[in-house]
């Protein structure tokens, strides 16, 4: 179980760890059945090089494909 300090934590870790990854549209913590965990959006369908745990926060990884503005 995560909480939202280590999550926070967590979060900067992995947005460092993933740093100049163009498939990345977003980083962020969701909550989970026992706390929070972290959440990476790609682009695309790949989450090679994506951990599944960050300092013992979960990662989940979500395919959202590309994000345009809207109006």
């Amino acid at each position: 179980m995560a909480d939202l300090a280590q999550a926070r934590a967590a979060k900067e870790q992995l947005r460092v760890a993933l740093d100049g990854r163009s498939d990345v549209r977003g980083i962020g913590i969701t909550p989970s059945d026992d706390g929070y965990r972290l959440q990476v959006n790609l682009e695309r369908g790949s989450s090679d090089g994506v951990p599944h745990r960050v300092d013992g926060v979960d990662v989940r990884v979500r395919v959202v494909g590309a994000i345009h503005a809207s109006a």
